[in-house]
């Protein structure tokens, strides 16, 4: 009778050991304590599909969604910054499956909980044991993470816990890579199997000094646009503000400051962003897709000039989960600025073309820059990301599932390779092999003696074909 009491405690337990809390930056702002939608999606997910309750791999993301809703709407968290606000007029709040929106636990404490022990584990039966811990299994990073920062051990325990903590990189790094080979056809793996992980090399893509250089400027910025409420517009085009250097930011406040204040000034404002975004990432030498990674790219331009856009997507999900966190994040922020740039209905970038045609001609060498390939293919992959900006960045259900598999065996102390997520073969026992071998001599000579007892065969083909 109490299984559904059970099983909501447990999505919130989950929740508080495995979302990513840490401090966020949302409109130029900083927030401390926070986690994503889009974070708390996947873990309410990966939760769901090891229940014990609910033992089914088939649950839609838009079902975790509803899961989110209903425990904010309980007060199990609530949204931060620009959307808390926007919501105290009494308007119902609606959760954001997204990166960007950012959401904080009620009254609970903000260091992540620790399972607690079950004092009847011993009267469960061995089967309820293994269900406890492939319920478990994504929590083990975070629990080790937890002891790692907040317990006091010897360096030999810490260097246990370090080496645990690698061992769970490389799976999930592994099954990424295994789930991309398999969706994509690459000539080489060497490239891929050697990290191509870009990081910034520029002084201001730390985060420690965008937010200690940048706090009166974040402040300037915002308040020269004078708005009441930053349309999405705005709004996206500020968002990618964070990963410019101090320059930049001062000549947007320069130029909004000396701008009119008056409605009609709107545009005005968007044409300064716009503008800046442009000059940024024309500067930069690099593309935020690393050129090594062409294997890849046309790999997946391929899945979609043949119309396999659902596999096209997952590989690209699988391949933004390899780079570094830095570049991902901003590759997000600029994908979601052009895409609501190119909208037809929004401010127009230029008077003879169309927003879309503007921004995939303009932008495209932004995102990705390498001359083996072509033009129109590199603009495919660019227009494909744009189009699925909302969808890229988040962990496909079938990476989540093959993860929690491997970590199950290793676990359980079992092969983990038998759990690769696809074989090319069936793995059988040495008995069936035996089996199945001397069944096949039995067939062989059964066949070699009806050639020879065959009269219309001549002598000659007898021997060729024996």
């Amino acid at each position: 009778p109490f299984q559904a009491t059970q099983l909501w405690n447990s999505i919130i337990h989950a929740l508080h050991n495995q979302v990513e809390i840490k401090r966020r930056r949302q409109h130029l702002k900083t927030y401390r304590n926070c986690f994503t939608g889009s974070n708390a999606v996947d873990v309410v997910l990966s939760h769901l599909m090891q229940s014990m309750y609910l033992s089914c791999n088939d649950i839609s993301r838009l079902k975790g969604v509803r899961v989110c809703q209903a425990l904010m709407d309980h007060k199990v968290f609530e949204p931060v910054g620009a959307k808390l606000y926007l919501f105290k007029n009494g308007k119902e709040t609606e959760f954001e499956d997204t990166d960007t929106s950012l959401y904080r636990f009620v009254n609970s404490s903000l260091d992540p909980l620790l399972p607690r022990k079950n004092k009847d584990n011993e009267s469960l039966s061995p089967e309820q044991i293994c269900k406890q811990k492939t319920k478990r299994c994504f929590k083990i990073e975070e629990l080790l993470q937890s002891i790692y920062v907040h317990a006091s051990l010897p360096p030999k325990i810490m260097d246990f816990f370090l080496f645990m903590l690698s061992v769970i990189e490389d799976v999930w790094k592994q099954q990424t890579l295994l789930r991309l080979l398999q969706l994509i056809d690459v000539p080489l793996l060497e490239d891929i199997l050697v990290s191509s992980v870009k990081t910034k090399s520029d002084s201001f893509g730390k985060e420690e000094d965008m937010i200690i250089s940048n706090t009166f400027l974040d402040r300037e910025v915002t308040c020269s646009l004078n708005l009441p409420e930053l349309d999405r517009w705005l709004y996206a085009a500020i968002e990618c503000l964070e990963y410019f250097p101090d320059q930049f930011l001062v000549m947007v406040s320069q130029q909004l400051s000396q701008s009119t204040n008056n409605p009609s000034s709107l545009n005005t404002y968007k044409k300064i962003l716009f503008d800046v975004i442009m000059k940024y990432y024309s500067q930069k030498k690099d593309s935020l897709l690393a050129t090594q990674d062409f294997a890849i790219h046309s790999g997946i331009i391929e899945l979609i000039e043949k119309g396999k856009t659902d596999q096209a997507l997952e590989a690209l999900q699988l391949y933004l989960k390899l780079l570094a966190p830095n570049i991902s994040e901003e590759l997000h922020r600029l994908l979601t600025f052009l895409a609501i740039a190119s909208e037809s209905e929004g401010y127009r970038l230029q008077k003879q073309f169309e927003n879309r045609f503007v921004i995939i001609k303009t932008c495209t060498k932004f995102i990705l820059q390498n001359r083996t390939l072509s033009k129109p293919q590199a603009e495919l992959l660019t227009q494909f990301l744009m189009d699925n900006h909302s969808e890229l960045f988040k962990a496909p259900l079938t990476l989540l599932e093959l993860t929690s598999k491997r970590l199950q065996s290793l676990l359980e102390g079992q092969d983990p390779d038998t759990n690769s997520g696809f074989t090319f073969c069936q793995r059988i026992t040495t008995e069936e092999y035996e089996d199945q071998k001397q069944q096949t001599n039995q067939y062989l000579l059964a066949l070699v003696q009806e050639i020879d007892n065959d009269p219309t065969v001549p002598s000659k083909q007898k021997k060729k074909l024996i």
